[in-house]
């Protein structure tokens, strides 16, 4: 009889230790919710961050190709659930893209986006699909005589992102983006911009 109360002692104590072992390992990480991976890259957030990149494009209706740097903010919110993950995006940016052929000189001065992304997550490293509105301006100068016109467009593209650590991560994406023609008086024609992108960035999230 004796024996047997030991035995049942020595099990009892032998599961309270496993037991607070196991607390001790789990102490300080961060609650399974089940809508992500457990000790998984969380996305779901807010973030802002900044981008470097370069635009290269056409004019309608016009020989001109403006081209050149671009940079600025972007600003953000992702939901996630598992391995998928849903978010929005907008963006604002100054560019350098111009080009002149004789008489005409283009430029692309500024331009945002405001887009839906959708992903599939592998821990940290995310790719995604993008796409939305686009505005911006489009400058036409001949003879020292300028004109402007905001258009409203579209966007489409895709990328890649990946944690650096828990609250950074970096990215890389492409864009395509068609600024709506309208009627320029001093081209007499009907201008837009298409263009493509290719820009770089780092997000801090909160």
């Amino acid at each position: 009889m004796s024996r047997f109360v030991w035995g049942t002692l020595a099990l009892i104590a032998a599961g309270l230790t496993t037991s607070a072992q196991a607390a001790d390992l789990n102490y300080g990480r961060p609650a399974y919710t089940g809508n992500q991976l457990f000790d998984g890259f969380s996305w779901a957030r807010p973030y802002l961050g900044v981008n470097l990149g370069y635009a290269w494009g056409s004019v309608a209706n016009n020989p001109t190709k403006p081209s050149g740097f671009v940079g600025g903010v972007q600003a953000g919110y992702n939901w996630q659930s598992g391995a998928f993950v849903f978010g929005l995006e907008g963006d604002i940016q100054a560019t350098g893209a111009e080009e002149t052929f004789a008489p005409w000189k283009f430029s692309n001065p500024w331009f945002g986006t405001v887009r839906g992304r959708a992903g599939y997550a592998f821990n940290n490293i995310l790719f995604f699909g993008t796409g939305g509105l686009a505005f911006g301006e489009l400058r036409a100068t001949t003879f020292g005589v300028s004109e402007s016109h905001t258009n409203a467009g579209w966007t489409l593209g895709a990328g890649a992102e990946m944690g650096l650590a828990p609250n950074w991560s970096a990215k890389i994406e492409y864009l395509y983006v068609d600024l709506a023609n309208s009627n320029f008086v001093i081209t007499g024609a009907s201008n837009g911009y298409r263009f493509g992108l290719i820009r770089a960035g780092v997000n801090y999230r909160f």
